[in-house]
């Protein structure tokens, strides 16, 4: 093969510190527009990031030259300090440590953008604690309760 070619398509979701809720509404258009800026300057397409006060999701093509771990450093790292300009109340902000990284298929796409741009939706009646659960296991991803929050 003389080419290599890729479709990877990752739903990443990762809260603040400690699920503070401070991305309040005023920041996030462009919080969500850095994050896809960062993303595209990893070469990775990036058509929807959405989110509600304590976290964040982002649907990510990932470029064949890099990893999703880099990927998700690169986004936390470079929106963290950016962040921390942004506002008085935010000079201490943090993601937390962890991240969730799901593999969604050609045909799941769109289904993924529909449910990123109803955020403030679904949080009407689900905490992050509980939809980051389902996710768990709806992507089948094995873990241990007392791991996963930081």
């Amino acid at each position: 093969m003389s080419q290599s070619l890729a479709n990877v398509v990752v739903h990443l979701v990762f809260s603040t510190k400690d699920r503070t809720a401070c991305l309040d509404p005023k920041i996030r258009p462009a919080l969500c527009a850095y994050l896809a800026t960062v993303a595209r300057g990893l070469h990775c397409d990036c058509p929807r990031v959405g989110g509600v006060a304590d976290h964040v999701h982002l649907a990510v093509r990932i470029a064949r030259t890099v990893t999703v771990a880099g990927v998700v450093a690169e986004l936390k790292t470079s929106s963290s300090q950016w962040l921390k300009t942004q506002a008085r109340d935010l000079t201490e902000f943090a993601w937390q440590r962890g991240y969730g990284a799901f593999s969604v298929g050609p045909t799941d796409l769109e289904a993924l953008l529909a449910y990123i741009d109803e955020q403030e939706e679904h949080h009407r009646t689900r905490t992050f604690q509980d939809e980051y659960r389902m996710f768990l296991r709806k992507y089948a991803v094995e873990y241990d309760e007392r791991y996963v929050w930081d």
